[in-house]
């Protein structure tokens, strides 16, 4: 962010000092890693429609369940899973001889019950493997629906030995018990593609049965006293391990319970030797690393579940797999946990990701690859709140409000008031104006794309002539002049700095002048046919040639030209590649240095040669944080990319498809403002 004015830093948050303050407690994330979905929301009308209110807030429906679907005979929104009951979307049809089929959502599917999709060309057949061989998986039929893609799961609850029971919107599951056998951990040697050194955890079953991972908070290290009052505590030199937890449907033999019951604190076996030597190496002046803590923590058995608690260093995260013969879920920790896939979801939409290797570094990518000329696949802004452009939310729950079967985060937003900092635009209206002649994407909806940096010229003109710039259009960025505020705003605009002048204008009629006084002071409706025109600073003065009573209009234009053929925009920056050749340039879209610097996961947009369209997310390199700016440039270009752009990223960074987050556990995602959804147009 630039450098702002004294009467203006309250208002802006530094988001590259917010992450490195987190960056520390970032890992590399295996997609595979899941966590329960949020709560499905609906949304009612056609997911192609603009909401039809008068500012284009889309509005929130009821959470009780939608009425039933042609062709299915009951569907809900939660499951109970062994008693307990979760979000998850699901439906019943009609099958052969009077029987009735059951479908879960895929993500649903994966979430909760740890189910490993393997990659497949066509979208109505998902190979699965789940306690059973790769090379012979069980393929599952699958459906498209609504924001979703449901799989049949019928005969695989049968052979599993489930019952399955619709009560009303809940579908009842009910899996054989279980019984954990044996807990064991074992150092494998590294392989040509992971030469860091790996651990091993096999947990043997009796039967197959759900597990879920999740990722927790950094493990406090302990600290080392003294007794010498003047002597201070040397800090830390490698960042914190992280706590995992790995969840099991079953009782563990309570030998294991015992074995992992913590003891009281003593020197640290070194069970994973090396580690972290081998990720952050020590030069000859520094301490060598003290040896990681215990890899497992402790194994309790807590409501008919068993909890693996562990204990993962930095820059390493588990990778979990299961086999048969005997039945058993397999936890690698590994630096590179990410698993190759490459599984088209839906007619013109693709779900990829492995490693991009850029030099000598490797970097996990996360995308989905979009035709935009694909009958029925469109793209459009989404925003957090239903009643105006203030405030944030969980990407998960704004692309399930909007019913997007697909979506990424969007642009940047001040965390502490959550107003939106930069361009979006959707169905040809202006709903935040952009900022600083920053990167931007701008589409419509026959799947054509431009990038740019982007200038909205606002001009104030009054009934004698006079001309006055508008500098910002419901914008969280603030700064001496002109602002506007319209009805997308909100229903009502409260000052933003101290002692504005707000000018209300009804029917292109200046209708009142009304003091702001101090920030928050006053609450001014925004009027429904008009909007609030604020005076700040030195614009103050400009409130004498515009009296109450007196004529305005507005002219508006982009600069460049190009961007208003365009109904659709979002802004955020920067630009990283055009004509596939990289451009980017930080400094004049007035980045900071830091945030330039930064080594940081990443969301980014991007056209292909081909003419579609991929959004990405970039997490950590392996042993290491994520690429900057410059090399997030680079793997864009390395990826095809013809014009891409620098999406906000860190923890905003969220990649979802039909219910799930593709590139992080859930819990780790930050509440976004913004984003841009991916809608599938139902067959007629």
């Amino acid at each position: 962010m630039v450098k702002m004015p004294n009467f203006c830093q309250s208002g802006i948050s530094d988001r590259s000092a917010h992450r490195r303050h987190r960056k520390f407690f970032r890992a590399t994330v295996s997609p595979i890693l899941l966590t329960a979905l949020c709560l499905i929301t609906t949304y009612p009308l056609n997911a192609q429609e603009s909401p039809k209110t008068t500012n284009l807030i889309p509005t929130l429906t009821s959470q009780s369940p939608a009425p039933p679907l042609p062709g299915v005979a009951s569907s809900g929104n939660q499951i109970s899973l062994n008693g307990r009951t979760l979000p998850g979307t699901w439906l019943q049809r009609p099958g052969k001889s009077g029987q009735v089929t059951t479908n879960l959502s895929d993500g649903a599917f994966r979430q909760l019950i740890g189910i490993n999709f393997l990659n497949s060309s066509n979208w109505v057949r998902q190979p699965i493997q789940w306690f059973s061989s790769v090379t012979t998986p069980q393929v599952l039929a699958a459906r498209l629906l609504g924001a979703y893609r449901y799989l049949d799961i019928t005969n695989f609850a049968q052979t599993s030995g489930w019952q399955i029971q619709a009560n009303g919107n809940t579908l009842v599951i009910a899996t054989p018990k279980a019984q954990i056998t044996n807990i064991v951990q074992s150092q494998q040697p590294p392989e040509a593609s992971a030469p860091l050194q790996q651990a091993r955890i096999l947990v043997d079953l009796d039967h197959p049965t759900p597990w879920q991972v999740a990722q927790g908070s950094a493990i406090a290290k302990p600290q080392s006293s003294s007794s010498d009052p003047d002597t201070p505590t040397p800090k830390p030199t490698t960042p914190p391990n992280r706590e995992w937890t790995v969840t099991l449907d079953g009782i563990a033999d309570p030998v294991l319970i015992e074995r992992y019951t913590p003891q009281p604190p003593a020197a640290p076996p070194a069970l994973l030797p090396n580690l972290l030597k081998q990720l952050l190496p020590a030069t000859p002046t520094e301490p060598i690393p003290p040896a990681p803590q215990t890899l497992i923590q402790q194994v309790e058995v807590v409501k008919n579940q068993t909890i693996i608690h562990l204990s993962v260093p930095f820059g390493l995260s588990p990778q979990v797999s299961t086999v048969d013969n005997p039945n058993r879920l397999i936890i690698d920790i590994r630096p590179d946990p990410l698993e190759e896939r490459d599984i088209t979801w839906a007619p013109g939409l693709r779900w990829r990701q492995h490693y991009v290797n850029l030099g000598t570094e490797r970097f996990p990518v996360v995308w989905l690859e979009v035709n935009p000329r694909k009958f029925g696949l469109t793209l459009k802004p989404m925003w957090a709140s239903p009643d105006g452009l203030a405030g944030t939310a969980p990407l998960i729950q704004t692309a399930q409000r909007y019913l997007a079967v697909a979506g990424i985060n969007g642009g940047y937003f001040n965390r502490n008031n959550r107003l939106p900092l930069g361009a979006i635009r959707r169905d040809n209206q202006w709903l935040s104006g952009p900022i600083l002649n920053r990167g931007a994407i701008a589409w419509n909806d026959s799947g054509q794309f431009y990038f740019g940096r982007l200038t909205l010229e606002e001009t104030l003109i009054t009934a004698n002539n006079q001309r006055l710039p508008i500098l910002f259009l419901n914008s969280g960025y603030i700064q001496s002049g002109i602002a506007r505020y319209t009805p997308a705003w909100g229903s009502t605009y409260t000052p933003l700095t101290d002692n504005e002048i707000i000018l209300v204008v009804e029917k292109d009629q200046i209708t009142e002048q009304l003091p702001g006084g101090k920030v928050g002071g006053i609450v001014v409706p925004i009027p429904q046919d008009g909007y609030l025109l604020t005076l700040r600073a030195n614009a103050i003065s400009a409130a004498s040639q515009l009296p109450i009573g007196s004529t305005v209009s507005i002219s508006s234009t982009t600069a460049p030209t190009d961007f208003s053929r365009y109904p659709h925009i979002i802004g955020a920056g920067p630009l990283l590649v055009q004509n596939r050749q990289i451009v980017l340039d930080a400094k004049s879209e007035k980045f900071s240095n830091a945030f330039i610097a930064e080594k940081a996961i990443r969301s980014g947009i991007c056209t292909t040669t081909t003419g579609t369209l991929m959004i990405t997310a970039t997490h950590n390199r392996v042993g290491g944080y994520g690429p900057n700016l410059a090399e997030h440039a680079q793997l864009m270009q390395l990826m095809g990319c013809v014009d891409a752009l620098n999406l906000d990223g860190g923890s905003s960074t969220s990649l979802y498809l039909g219910g799930q987050l593709l590139d992080r556990l859930p819990s780790t995602a930050a509440r976004v403002h913004n984003g841009i959804g991916i809608f599938l147009q139902p067959r007629k």
